[in-house]
């Protein structure tokens, strides 16, 4: 059984960083794809960053140059450093690990960030 669990949320000032992690219970690089993604209160979940079993990384455009993912083989650990947080990053985030058509998910970690 696949399990992802999510660490380092929690509430930071406009203009603030923290950086998040996503411990996995098996080799990450068993894994044809990494992510985070995050849902706010009435939203919808959205991809945040992806990052594939070579090493290929996207972002969506609402973070790119704030938010860098990153990754650690030996930890099993997946991160995403988020800098210069808004108001408009709280959400809960959440990390993916995609195995041929098989998604797992962790339970999600609160970032709120205070204007």
């Amino acid at each position: 059984q696949v399990q992802l669990v999510e660490s380092g949320g929690g509430l930071v000032q406009a203009g603030g960083s923290l950086k998040i992690s996503c411990l996995v219970s098996e080799s990450i690089l068993n894994f044809d794809y990494m992510a985070w993604y995050r849902q706010a209160p009435g939203k919808r979940r959205e991809l945040v960053s992806s990052m594939l079993r070579g090493g290929k990384i996207k972002y969506a455009d609402f973070v790119k140059g704030r938010f860098n993912i990153s990754r650690d083989n030996a930890k099993n650990t997946v991160y995403l450093q988020m800098n210069d947080l808004q108001p408009a990053d709280t959400a809960v985030y959440y990390c993916n690990a995609r195995i041929e058509y098989t998604d797992y998910w962790g339970q999600g970690t609160q970032v709120t960030v205070s204007s």
